[in-house]
């Protein structure tokens, strides 16, 4: 779960960016905060560097594949 206490620093966004997964070791589309779909993990990747690999983590059967969903970026 992402945190903040300041909420003057962010602004709610329809962008279709929060609506696309993205796949382990694939180039990170933009920058920010990634929550992992299944187990809820959270890592920072920079826009045009690689997302975590496949083995950054495990997943039990239940939690499925690992696909990474923006939840905070930028512009």
């Amino acid at each position: 779960m992402t945190y903040y206490k300041y909420p003057k620093f962010f602004q709610q966004s329809d962008s279709e960016a929060f609506d696309t997964l993205t796949n382990p070791g694939a180039v990170t589309p933009h920058s920010g905060i990634y929550r992992c779909e299944g187990c809820g993990r959270e890592v920072v990747s920079t826009q045009g560097h690689v997302m975590p690999p496949q083995n950054h983590h495990q997943h039990s059967y239940s939690q499925g594949n690992i696909r990474w969903r923006l939840v905070v970026g930028h512009n």
